[in-house]
């Protein structure tokens, strides 16, 4: 139904939109991705370990994520890639975990990330299981020397 108004021009009454505005919600749902893509990457549940400083190159970036055997302090093993990567993994159920790792994609990159304590024997130990689990190659994780004393 049209109005007509002092000035002789004709308005149209508008019904109510009955319609949800998602705009908001949209804005709101994209703050939140933002805010994970950020924060995901700090929730990385590892092993704290004291790694020995060293100046070395540091490795080529690769998209997969490697594969990293933790040593503590102690001598108990870790593995970043299995559903609680806080709880050990010893001997044989670390060898057959790696193993099935490595059949799915035998090219990923293995590291051992051991804590400076951890006797050597103990890393060449791993090292040497590491290799029979099928890794055709192992590299050592180590932290850069601090700068600027």
């Amino acid at each position: 139904m049209a109005r007509v108004t002092p000035t002789g021009a004709r308005r149209v009454r508008r019904r109510p939109m009955s319609e949800i505005n998602v705009v908001p919600y949209i804005d709101v749902m994209l703050v939140l991705l933002v805010i994970f893509m950020v924060t995901a990457p700090l929730l990385y549940h590892g092993v704290d370990l004291e790694l020995p400083q060293v100046a070395s190159r540091p490795l080529d970036d690769d998209e997969r994520e490697p594969l990293i055997v933790s040593l503590d302090a102690e001598g108990r093993t870790y593995l970043n890639l299995v559903e609680e990567p806080e709880l050990p993994l010893e001997g044989p159920a670390l060898m057959e975990t790696v193993r099935s790792l490595l059949q799915d994609d035998p090219q990923r990159r293995v590291l051992i990330r051991g804590d400076e304590a951890v006797p050597y024997g103990r890393v060449v130990e791993v090292m040497a299981a590491l290799q029979q689990a099928g890794a055709p190659r192992v590299g050592l994780m180590s932290r850069p020397p601090d700068v600027g004393g």
